[in-house]
């Protein structure tokens, strides 16, 4: 069995993941739909998912530092207080018509976001190292509860609070976030030692320099590129070829539905089968992901290639997150995972706002070929992986 002891730590983190991605996906759906609604200048309709990738990027490695101090029970107390004032702020910009209220809310959101992607890493700091995958992957798991109750909430609540369109859904997230706050509350995961705080561990450039790092870094940041740039397009492109907003949030339920669904048993497949093949396996389902897109406009096919995209993503970033832990010492893991997630992140706020701007002015099809390259990057990344040998930090 993975747990005992911290059997309730990796629980009230996978609960937490469900909540925020609840929260994440109901943003997915409504913000570029908001944005268009909102934006006079439409080529910006991506713009508040863009800042809300950015400040989770800026965020990132600040708060992977401040969580060393005051250990991650606080600090995702206080990313939930965030997530509260961006939704406060959306519901104001929502209410008077005010595009720049509402990208800087999103931007708050994304402060939250910022805190909320360590849940991982808090559980694979509580198991021992054989079982870091399937940590990971149990509470990327949780998301799964997102696919359904994201889309559904956005459906139900897009005019609760009319004329006011999609007002509704972050006054619902705000509650969503209270949630997340009590539930998260009841960990009881150790605060680092005076130690751990002490020891200065090896430059950062030499952590982060390692062929295995550098493979994972690749790998999570392609992962959540493709991912974001297909994802944050399919509403719009949705919207161009008249496709209704049930579909779109049925897209988008199912999408989130192939990111986390995966995570049951991608910990499994990468004991079983190792990491080179499931890292392998997620560039092609990402592959797959352009071929569907590229074939039709149906809903069909936008349905099978966010599902596909999902997959791929959840390869890539499970198995990009588990050869991350091996790249670092115990006083190292706080600069290690923040870089590696400011980076991501990064890539994902690039690609959430060249996605709408890419949409807007040379179309869908421009924007799936657009990824190519960098699932050749991931592919470039594994054939390293396999061939040069990569020695463990302990090593």
């Amino acid at each position: 069995m993975i747990l005992t002891r911290n059997g309730k730590n990796v629980g009230l983190l996978a609960v937490g993941q469900a909540l925020n991605g609840s929260a994440i996906t109901m943003a997915i759906i409504t913000a570029p739909l908001a944005g268009l609604m909102l934006a006079e200048d439409k080529t910006l309709a991506t713009l508040p998912s863009a800042m809300q990738w950015l400040f989770t990027m800026v965020t990132a490695y600040p708060a992977s530092l401040l969580m060393r101090r005051i250990g991650r029970r606080a600090g995702f107390i206080i990313g939930d207080v965030f997530l509260v004032l961006g939704g406060l702020l959306c519901i104001l910009a929502l209410v008077r018509g005010d595009f720049p209220y509402f990208w800087i809310g999103a931007s708050l959101m994304g402060v939250s976001n910022g805190f909320a992607i360590f849940y991982r890493f808090a559980a694979a700091d509580v198991v021992e190292p054989a079982w870091r995958g399937r940590a990971i992957s149990y509470v990327l798991a949780g998301g799964l509860v997102a696919a359904f109750i994201g889309p559904e909430l956005g459906v139900l609540t897009k005019d609760l609070m009319a004329p006011a369109t999609f007002a509704g859904c972050f006054a619902v997230l705000i509650v969503i976030a209270l949630l997340k706050m009590a539930v998260l509350s009841n960990l009881r995961i150790p605060l680092p030692t005076v130690e751990e705080r002490a020891a200065p561990g090896r430059p950062l450039l030499e952590i982060i320099s390692q062929p295995r790092y550098l493979i994972a870094l690749v790998c999570s940041m392609v992962g959540w590129g493709v991912m974001i740039l297909l994802m944050s397009s399919t509403p719009l492109a949705m919207q161009v070829c008249n496709h209704a907003f049930n579909d779109t949030a049925f897209v988008i339920q199912w999408h989130v539905v192939g990111m986390y669904a995966p995570s049951f048993f991608t910990g499994h497949l990468i004991r079983r089968f190792g990491l080179a093949n499931i890292l392998f396996m997620g560039a092609v389902l990402q592959a797959a992901a352009i071929t569907a897109n590229l074939t039709g406009i149906e809903v069909f096919n936008f349905l099978a290639a966010n599902v596909l995209v999902g997959m791929g993503w959840n390869f890539l970033f499970v198995g990009g997150s588990t050869l991350l832990t091996t790249t670092y010492r115990v006083e190292e893991r706080a600069r290690a995972q923040g870089v590696h997630d400011l980076l991501t992140m990064g890539v994902a706020a690039i690609a959430a706002f060249s996605s709408g701007a890419l949409h807007h002015l040379v179309g869908w099809q421009f924007v799936n070929i657009a990824v190519i390259p960098l699932i050749i990057c991931v592919l470039a990344a594994n054939l390293w992986f396999r061939y040069t040998p990569t020695p463990l930090a302990t090593e």
